[in-house]
């Protein structure tokens, strides 16, 4: 008897569902980076053969990043693909949804290639989304710390919000760099970013988190 576990993570933009099949649990949390550390290292302790979440355009992004970067074995698919796979199971009617369970079955019926981070350039750019993160969070501290402040440090505030800032602004330009610069990976930011709803700053954080992602098949 199979008794490998496979996990099924349907993707919102403010929670995320998350079901484990065969066992047939199920839980929901915050879509934000506490929870997603949270769950990576929750999901660890199952170890999962493969962890299922579709494409949505970048609500993905944040759980995706921490479960890679966990070294968990994640694979993001083409809705499509699924919702194709349902159907042809009787689990899914043309009009429903996909939802965790059909995400966790499909992982189990069909194992979706997930590949760990290995080769240098990989981790050369996960470093540079994992700062993108960094500087992300700092700015939303320094952006609430802002009205509790005294008015005496609040332009020294101010001023570090607009170095950070202008931080992002230039590690976004070297994410972009790095993807045009490496032939071995521009033809998958090219293809990701066909995909609606992918910009370059998604499809930087998906092909440091995700290098299987550039063979999936976004046009099916």
């Amino acid at each position: 008897m199979d008794t490998n576990k496979y996990v099924g993570i349907d993707v919102a933009k403010d929670h995320l569902d998350i079901a484990v099949r065969p066992d047939g649990g199920e839980w929901t949390i915050p879509n934000d980076v506490t929870s997603a550390m949270e769950l990576a290292i929750r999901l660890k302790e199952i170890q999962p053969e493969v962890i299922v979440m579709e494409a949505t355009g970048g609500y993905e992004m944040i759980a995706a990043s921490e479960l890679a970067a966990a070294g968990l074995p994640v694979a993001v698919v083409n809705p499509r693909q699924v919702r194709d796979f349902a159907r042809s199971t009787g689990k899914l009617a043309k009009t429903d949804t996909l939802d965790a369970q059909v995400l966790a079955h499909f992982g189990e019926a069909i194992h979706p290639e997930a590949r760990f981070l290995s080769d240098e350039q990989g981790q050369k750019l996960q470093a540079l989304v994992t700062r993108r993160r960094q500087l992300t969070e700092m700015i939303v501290a320094e952006k609430n710390r802002y009205p509790k402040s005294h008015k005496t440090v609040q332009t020294r505030i101010k001023e570090h919000i607009d170095w950070l800032k202008n931080e992002l602004k230039d590690l976004d330009e070297d994410l972009k760099s790095f993807i045009q610069e490496s032939s071995a990976w521009g033809g998958k930011d090219e293809l990701l970013q066909s995909v609606p709803g992918i910009g370059p700053i998604t499809s930087s954080v998906l092909l440091a988190s995700l290098p299987e992602l550039g063979v999936l098949d976004c046009k099916n």
